[in-house]
């Protein structure tokens, strides 16, 4: 083993410890994908959590052996457009139980790091569809992972159907409320990650909000929901109410990590269970049907 992919099971191993991974394939996975491949040169701009106040600072040179670290790296720092925090996403990618042979659908690849990554947990008898609402990184994303047959890129904002079913979904970028066509391309007992946030003039291209777990239950058209963490991240395109925006500012205010249950999509009246209602879907914290 040489030192960078020595130095790479270490940052797989310190990624399994810091986010408390389950699946041995992400780490195997984290070991194997050369980061530095879907950056930029570097030296690289980067962000950890200490850097929150005084923004991002730069490696020293371009030793590939910097990017092995749970930081961010700017993939435009001009749009602060990051490469996100490798726990964070990896947490995210663990709680979708992604299997060998699994039809993953991933919004917002950016370069295509992590769709990467989850494609070497599905392996070549699974697919992933990348979807990238940039044209420059959809191409680059498409050049990255040219080495991955079972890997399709598309350009788009992901508000059209896939036109497939999928068993995990990972939203890659703040949404202020869930695609109906996502919801019905889960499979029975599929899995979706999702962060519903709010933004602000004053926060550029960032929201704030919950980063959420969504699945759907077996065959049936009922969605369990629950919260994995608070998050910022940059905002999509394209996919965002602003009154709904509103609305999600107003209940995190409220109540910042509530105990969510299930996310609703038939009709029915406002009542205390709802943390966040609408006329297309509502967050609930009771269970009940």
């Amino acid at each position: 083993m040489n030192d960078l992919a020595a130095q790479r099971r270490f940052y797989a191993e310190e990624i399994q410890m810091a986010a408390n991974l389950r699946s041995p394939a992400i780490v195997d996975a984290l070991a194997a994908v050369e980061r530095e491949q879907f950056l930029p040169p570097g030296p690289w701009t980067i962000r950890s959590e200490v850097d929150l106040q005084g923004g991002p600072r730069t490696t020293p040179d371009a030793d590939p052996r910097h990017v092995y670290h749970n930081i961010a790296i700017a993939i435009d720092p001009s749009r602060n457009l990051f490469n996100g925090s490798p726990a964070l996403l990896s947490m995210a990618i663990d709680s979708l139980a992604i299997e060998p042979g699994a039809r993953v659908l991933h919004l917002g690849t950016g370069t295509g790091y992590y769709t990467a990554v989850m494609a070497h947990c599905v392996g070549p008898n699974g697919r992933v569809l990348g979807i990238e609402v940039d044209a420059g990184l959809a191409e680059t994303s498409r050049r990255n992972l040219a080495g991955l047959p079972w890997v399709e890129m598309r350009q788009g904002d992901g508000s059209s159907p896939p036109g497939e079913p999928f068993d995990a979904v990972l939203i890659n970028a703040g949404v202020t409320h869930p695609q109906d066509s996502w919801l019905e391309a889960l499979t029975p007992g599929g899995r979706m990650i999702m962060p519903l946030t709010a933004s602000a003039p004053a926060m550029g291209n960032i929201g704030k909000g919950l980063l959420l777990h969504v699945a759907r239950s077996g065959e049936s058209d009922a969605y369990t929901a629950r919260v994995l963490t608070f998050v910022a991240i940059y905002s999509a395109q394209g996919l965002r109410n602003e009154i709904l925006n509103t609305a999600i500012g107003k209940s995190l205010r409220t109540q910042m990590l509530p105990r969510l249950a299930r996310l609703r999509r038939e009709e029915h009246d406002v009542s205390p269970d709802c943390w966040l209602h609408s006329p297309g879907f509502c967050l609930s914290t009771s269970a009940d049907a």
